[in-house]
Formats: C-alpha cells, structure tokens, sequence
C-alpha cells in the first residue's frame, strides 16, 4: 500500500537545496562504509564523485548502540589497518561462557554442543559507537561531506516516482508546529543515488518498504530490544576477554531473550539483555527483566562493588534472510539495519552492515554509466553481489533461528542446534515468520502484573537515574516526535486491554499514564526518549509512529 505523506519536492524559494552523486542516510557501520568504499572505487578508477552522508546524531556515533563483539571480517576488507585508526581500546575474546539461567543457579553448556556460530574466536569486544567516529574520519579524509546533526525527515521523489533525496527536519518549531524566531527551514538534498542506512525501524525505510511494497515476498520482520549497561569493575573481577551470554532466567520459556556481559578495556564490562519484541505478557517490562538479571550469582559476582558508567537502548531487527526485503527501488537502496541486515543467531550485525555497505557501493560503480545510473541494473547487480558473498552464506545458514525460537526456548534450542551441528544449516527448508511483534501481545486478563524488585542503587535502578547516563537531551519547545494516530486509544484499548504496556516495554519512561481532572490519560515525555523505537514496533494497534525530533537531539552515548 502506497503511502500518502511523503511529500513532493518542496521548491519553496527558502528551502535550499544541494546535489549529489550519492547521498547516504546514517552515520553507522553500513552508510560509513558505504561511503569510504565508494570514494576508494572512484580513486582506483580515476573519476571524481560527490557523496554526502548525513546524521541525526550531535556527532557520529552518538546515537550507536551495540553489544559489541564485533567479527571483524567486513571492517578488513574495508580498511586492513582499521584498528589502527580507532582510538577506542579493542579487546580480543579469549573465552566464550554460554550460561543456561535458573534462578540463582546455572548451567556452563560445554563449548563442544555450541554451533560454531556461537563461537567468537577471531572476534573483537570494544565500542561501535568509537569505531563509527573513526571511519567518519576516514570517509572525511577520503572527501566524503560528513553532516552530523541533520536528520532526514521526508524522501522526495520526481514525477515518475523515483527517488530522488531527501529533506531535512525544520528547526526552531514550536510545539504546535509553528515558525519562532529561532526558525530554520530543513534542506532538499538531492543525489543521483540514495542509500538508507538509519538503523533499525529507520523512519523513511519504513515509509519505502511501504510505498514499493518491498516485502511483499518476505516473512514478517522480527525485532528485539536490547538493553546496555557499561560498568567500570574492580580489577580483580575483570577477566579481559571474556564473553558471556546467558538464556533462560529471568525470562520464561516463552519469551525469546538472552543476557551478556563482555569483559574489555580498562576493567569494563559491557551488560545487558535482548527481549524479544514479540513477547505475549503484556505486563512484562525489558528494563526491569534487565535489572533483575545483574543480582543472579553469575552477574553480580563480577559487578558487585563496580560503577556503572553509561546506560541505553536500542531495538535490532532480527528476522534474518527470509524476512529481508527488497533491497533497491528506483533511485534507491536499503543497507544495513535498515533492510535488515543482522544474524540473530549469532548476535552479530556490524559485519552484516558494512559488508552490506561495500556491496551496494560496488553495484553503484557498476551501474553508473557516464554519469548517470541504470537502476535495473543496480538492482541486478546488488542483487547478484550480495548472493555470491559470504554475507548471503552466512545468512542462509542460521536462516531458521528465529522460526525455531518461536517454538520456545527448549523445542527451538534442540531443533537449530541440530540444524547447525547435524546438518550444517543446509536444511531443504526455509521457514518464514508469519506475524509481526505487535500481534503477540495478548490481552492483561490472561497474566498477573509482575512484582519486579525495587532500585538499590547497586545493582538495580530506576528509569530516570538510567536515562541521565545516556546524556539524552530535546528541546521541550517542539513538536512531539511520538505521533499517536488516534489520541483515544492508549486510554480506550491499550490501557482497558493491555495495561498499559506502553509504560512497561518503553526502557526510558518515555510514557505514563496520569490523572487529569480524574479522568486518566496518556502522557508523553518526549524529552525522554532514547530513539531506540521499542513503540513503533511494539503498541498494540500499531497506533504510535516514531519520527525523528530536530537533528542532533537524542542520546549523546559515551563508549556504546
């Protein structure tokens, strides 16, 4: 279904425009070395192209979030002497510990029953959020136009429906949309070519996927929010190198998830849990499920007398090959988180991004013939691209996970873990998923609300105390970037129905229900928000719709 709302290009005569060859959307793995791969093919081959990359972000990298045990394979084909150039300390793993949880017990699962995607042998611990601002530097040096601070809002497109840019935000609106005296209009930025890179749930991706109907033949995307702590521990807790991941406890059987700490740095410990987006409690609450998992005897052993440093939030898509969609349009491409680039089975997506990036700078080269691109071609091309590399071979081999792990923990463990180790992921089938995440929340009458412990200031906080580590700010005197599409249903259906899940699933308190003249109503604290888009995927009736705010609000993450 086409959607309505992306504007036309705006030719009013205040809103500036610029043009390109290349325009790339996100400052992350993918668009970074999107960006670096075609300034290097343009040097090999002599010519000279313009590429522009663009970010919401205050500064690159501040807006990423990831585990990171990062397989380094992409990144060196990209750059042989990228760890040279991050400033940031990168750790080699050394011992991998994979923990099935009960409450204040635990199960070591030998190393020798684990697929070898589980494994992390070559791999990397550090902050993606360091090596983001490491290759901007490298793209810069190269001649990339890096913008940090602009966030695209709307995609342009010419009279035959053909990308072709897109707006910035205005700045300086007041909250009813108005023009202040600080009012700056957004830019109409232009480009032969566009790549999305934003991250997962991008807000124009969204917008494409639907307006060309990109996943008509894919099985429903999947996602699961994941939740980060950075602890800075006592010396004689660290074991540098160590990488754990947990499942089962406290998540029940149902609900997909898992937990990790990696150890690296100068005594750090990077913490955390995934949820599973399509979880069914709708009194279930990710952070608190998180904050539950620090007190159980494996984590706090190494957290207990530590300090924690930094917090933040971040959804990851999860469905794999069988959910990514069509990747090109005209005019256009979707690379990275943005199509869906990510193995779940192995909780690993910065490989997948960048190499996703070189492969669709390749196709552009390709395809752009004395200036000007074959888009059928590029499709053609990216497409041929992407399935002779290791990235496709990756991919297809854990292509079932997430299918499995619909079957709950112990039935979908059994039958990937015999997929993987019996039959090498070469099974003769292929498995889609076949409801999206808001569908899986069932009504509050079936469950029991939670009684989650209280903040210690320990191991355990609250909210407000996690959001102030993430050095989140936005301007209050603005639109509401959360659009509800109906004001009356979180009161009328997701209160009446749900509980309220809003309040539970959101990791920053971003929404509460308040009394206003007793009567209840839904509250939001935008001002909150760490972008992480836990709403856009999660409420119920799909009624809330995550946009973003004026470019360079946000988290400004510190080593995420």
């Amino acid at each position: 279904m086409a959607i309505d709302n992306i504007d036309k290009i705006n030719e009013a005569p205040e809103r500036e425009s610029m043009e390109f060859d290349v325009l790339i959307v996100g400052g992350g793995p993918a668009g970074l070395s999107a960006a670096i791969r075609l300034k290097q093919l343009a040097a090999e081959k002599g010519t000279e192209i313009s590429v522009c990359l663009i970010d919401k972000g205050a500064q690159i990298g501040a807006h990423i979030l990831s585990g990171a045990v990062i397989d380094p394979r992409a990144l060196d084909e990209l750059l042989p002497d990228w760890q040279q150039k991050v400033s940031a300390s990168l750790t080699p793993v050394n011992h991998d510990r994979f923990l099935w949880l009960k409450e204040n017990k635990a199960s070591h699962l030998p190393l020798s029953l684990l697929p070898s995607c589980l494994k992390n042998n070559g791999n990397l611990i550090g902050s993606l959020g360091q090596i983001s601002a490491a290759l901007a530097v490298e793209a810069e040096r190269l001649g990339v136009d890096v913008f940090a601070g602009f966030a695209a809002t709307d995609v342009l497109f010419d009279d035959k429906n053909q990308v072709i840019g897109v707006t910035t935000g205005d700045m300086g609106l007041d909250k009813s949309g108005n023009p202040t005296a600080m009012y700056q209009p957004g830019m109409n930025l232009l480009a032969k070519m566009t790549f999305f890179a934003e991250g997962c749930r991008g807000q124009l991706g969204k917008r494409l996927i639907n307006h060309f109907n990109l996943a008509a033949e894919s099985g429903k995307q999947t996602y699961g929010l994941g939740i980060k702590e950075i602890w800075q521990i006592p010396k004689e807790q660290h074991q540098a190198g160590l990488v754990v991941h947990s499942v089962g406890w406290p998540l029940d059987n149902h609900t997909y998830g898992g937990g990790f700490a990696y150890h690296y740095g100068d005594n750090l410990v990077a913490v955390g849990l995934v949820v599973g987006l399509n979880y069914e409690n709708p009194y279930l609450s990710p952070f608190d499920e998180f904050q539950r998992l620090k007190t159980h005897p494996e984590f706090s052993a190494f957290l207990s007398g530590g300090e924690r440093i930094s917090y933040g939030a971040r959804t990851m898509v999860a469905g794999g090959l069988a959910a990514l969609p069509e990747l090109s349009f005209p005019g256009g491409v979707l690379i990275g988180d943005d199509a869906g680039f990510l193995n779940a089975a192995r909780i690993k997506g910065t490989h997948c991004a960048v190499k996703s990036g070189l492969l669709a700078a390749e196709a552009w080269f390709s395809a752009n013939q004395n200036g000007m691109v074959d888009y059928s071609q590029f499709k053609k091309q990216f497409r041929q691209l992407f399935e002779e590399s290791w990235l496709y071979q990756e991919l297809y081999q854990t292509r079932n996970f997430k299918p499995y792990m619909k079957k709950g923990l112990v039935i979908g463990s059994m039958l990937f873990g015999a997929e993987q180790l019996l039959l090498k992921g070469r099974s003769p089938w292929t498995l889609k998923l076949k409801h999206a995440d808001h569908e899986g929340i069932k009504e509050a009458r079936n469950f029991s609300p939670i009684n989650y412990p209280k903040p210690d200031g320990k191991l355990i906080f609250d909210k407000p105390s996690s959001v102030f580590l993430s050095n989140t700010n936005h301007e209050e005197e603005q639109p509401c970037h959360l659009k509800l599409a109906d004001i009356n249903v979180p009161i009328q259906v997701n209160l009446m129905k749900y509980a309220a899940p809003e309040t539970r699933y959101c990791p920053a308190g971003v929404y509460e229900i308040v009394e206003d003249k007793s009567e209840e109503k839904l509250q939001i604290n935008a001002q909150n928000c760490l972008h992480c888009k836990a709403c856009d995927i999660k409420d119920p009736l799909q009624n809330i719709t995550w946009t973003a705010p004026q470019g360079g609000e946000g988290p400004i993450y510190q080593g995420m």
